[in-house]
């Protein structure tokens, strides 16, 4: 177990790190990992530091607002940038090497954004657990030489979130959200129509109450609900059911079916071509 004094050096270590950037630029979604980024960040460099949220068809209005109350609860100075992903064919095929192209164009806009502040570093929240898995926006990160302070300082996802808890940070606990885009099956194409449809679906389920709950969209406007193994037998309850799924075809879902395997992080993985896998391996890997 992770003693208190072992968090308080590791935050020093982590604002140590980015005080030697002299100015950065955190690619903030407003989960854990970037929110302590920022923090530190905020702490290390005051006003040479500054947090930017990408804004898209793929992020839910509700995190971008949750981003920018957090970032002005942490202190930093905090913009949003529109980014293009969507005007990509590559990024649109959803072949399984989407979210490099969608890396790729948050990162070329943060540096269009930084234009002649030479020096300025970009960094992302990254950390150890990330490393190994299929994260083909650590191969976008590479390219644009973003530095992944986490990942330096240490820090895994549990000591993380014991950073977050030892500054107060709100989303300490704040489960994943990875973007509405990855909820739609490897070949199936990506539309800002079937994103909005999912964030909607997936609002209907935490109005019930769902903290943790994923809506993943196959082909024939198929919806395949995943929640925690204790909530199936609740949706599976016949007023819920029903209810649930006259809401889903009343925003375009033709089929839709609860998945008896229950939630689970980066379940259409195993879709994803192996060649497109192994082409958009984790450039840290080889260190």
């Amino acid at each position: 177990m992770i003693s208190p004094a072992d968090i308080s050096a590791t935050a020093d270590r982590l604002m140590a790190i980015l005080r030697s950037m002299n100015r950065v630029v955190v690619a903030f979604s407003g989960g854990v990992d970037s929110a302590v980024v920022a923090k530190a960040a905020a702490l290390a460099l005051g006003d040479s530091a500054v947090a930017i949220t990408a804004d898209s068809p793929s992020v839910p209005r509700h995190e971008i607002a949750e981003a920018v109350a957090l970032a002005a609860m942490i202190g930093i100075r905090h913009e949003c940038v529109t980014t293009s992903e969507f005007e990509s064919e590559n990024y649109r095929r959803n072949d399984g090497s989407r979210c490099y192209h969608c890396k790729d164009s948050l990162y070329s806009e943060i540096e269009a954004w930084i234009g002649d502040r030479v020096g300025t570093v970009i960094c992302s929240g990254a950390n150890l657990d990330d490393r190994g898995d299929y994260r083909p926006g650590l191969t976008a990160a590479a390219e644009h030489r973003v530095r992944h302070p986490l990942q330096e300082a240490g820090c895994d996802k549990a000591t993380v979130r014991l950073l977050a808890k030892h500054w107060s940070l709100p989303v300490w606990d704040k489960p994943a959200s990875p973007c509405l885009s990855s909820r739609l099956a490897p070949g199936l194409t990506v539309t800002p129509e079937r994103t909005a449809r999912v964030e909607a679906a997936e609002q209907i389920l935490r109005n019930l109450g769902l903290r943790e709950c994923r809506v993943r969209y196959h082909e024939g406007d198929l919806a395949r609900i995943e929640v925690p193994m204790e909530r199936i037998a609740t949706l599976a309850e016949p007023a819920i059911r029903i209810g649930l799924l006259a809401q889903f075809q009343a925003i375009g879902f033709r089929f839709v079916t609860l998945d008896l395997e229950g939630f689970r992080s980066g379940s259409m993985n195993g879709l994803i071509a192996l060649e497109v896998k192994q082409r958009y391996a984790d450039p840290t890997e080889s260190r």
